[in-house]
């Protein structure tokens, strides 16, 4: 007999009766209000939060109505429960299985359950009987992120011994300078060391964002301003995040303007249903060779 014919009858049916695992989904926000600010605070922005509502009758009894969705959380926490009552979840915190939406949601449930002034340090690998947010989440609400410097909100108004501080302020020294351009959604100027870039989650899929880059990359139209030049794309959570260097010394409203200018560029390039001649194709193929997937 084979060692799964030997296994104990209740531990073959315990198994049968788990939950099959969460189905992968390459777009897990999608759906939701302001999907590319979503993947933005998941993989490109530093510090930021925003408030979610939960839809009616996600929490029973008199559990909170509103949730702080974060970048990040002290030790990479997935989710905290204030003393305060206040409910914080962290989108950085990795994936527990193939679909983030469920990971997430999950992190909200169990920081809603958890006891006031209790982490949630840990996630179980979600099932398809976990929710999405999609389900969690009352989508009629709009869905807007704050940046920040650092990472003060992490404390709130509690006082910190000396290794609170010092954990704070390293954390602090980290965080890349970040601002939100207002002439495109999802689109951050950065400052890393002594670059500095323009960086900008694309509402498409990613093949049709790759095709309208890669037609205005032939026609030498992917310039951003004077100089700034395109760089390459990463991919995460279905989306094309393209990027830009910039000059070094300029500063966030600098590129205002040249960002409505792209945006123009290529909300008309992806609208665009005729096939690539040679040339775009040879851009294309430049473009999916400097591709990075992110997690």
């Amino acid at each position: 007999m084979g060692k799964a014919s030997r296994k104990p009858r209740r531990e073959r049916s315990d198994q049968s009766s788990r939950p099959a695992a969460a189905p992968f989904v390459a777009r897990p926000f999608e759906g939701l209000p302001n999907e590319t600010d979503w993947v933005a605070m998941r993989e490109i922005v530093p510090s930021a939060t925003a408030t979610v509502r939960l839809a009616e009758g996600a929490v029973s009894g008199d559990g909170p109505t509103e949730v702080t969705i974060a970048t990040v959380l002290p030790l990479a926490w997935p989710g905290l429960h204030r003393d305060s009552g206040e409910v914080l979840v962290g989108i950085q915190s990795g994936n527990a299985s193939g679909d983030t939406s469920r990971d997430i949601a999950q992190a909200i449930q169990l920081a809603i359950a958890a006891e006031p002034g209790s982490p949630v340090t840990t996630l179980a690998v979600s099932s398809v009987d976990t929710p999405r947010l999609q389900e969690l989440l009352d989508t009629n609400e709009s869905f807007e992120i704050t940046l920040h410097d650092g990472f003060d909100f992490w404390v709130a108004d509690a006082d910190l011994d000396a290794d609170g501080k010092e954990s704070l302020e390293r954390a602090n020294e980290s965080a890349i300078p970040t601002a939100k351009l207002e002439s495109a959604p999802s689109a951050f100027w950065c400052r890393i060391g002594e670059r500095t870039y323009v960086r900008w989650v694309l509402p498409f899929d990613e093949d049709t964002s790759t095709n309208a880059l890669a037609r205005l990359h032939a026609a030498g139209e992917s310039q951003l301003g004077d100089d700034g030049r395109l760089l390459g794309c990463f991919r995460s959570s279905g989306l094309l995040i393209p990027v830009w260097e910039v000059d070094a010394t300029s500063d966030a409203a600098d590129f205002e303007d040249a960002v409505a200018a792209m945006k123009k560029r290529i909300d008309t390039a992806a609208a665009e249903t005729t096939p690539l001649d040679a040339a775009e194709r040879g851009a294309k193929a430049g473009l999916l060779n400097r591709q990075v997937t992110l997690r």
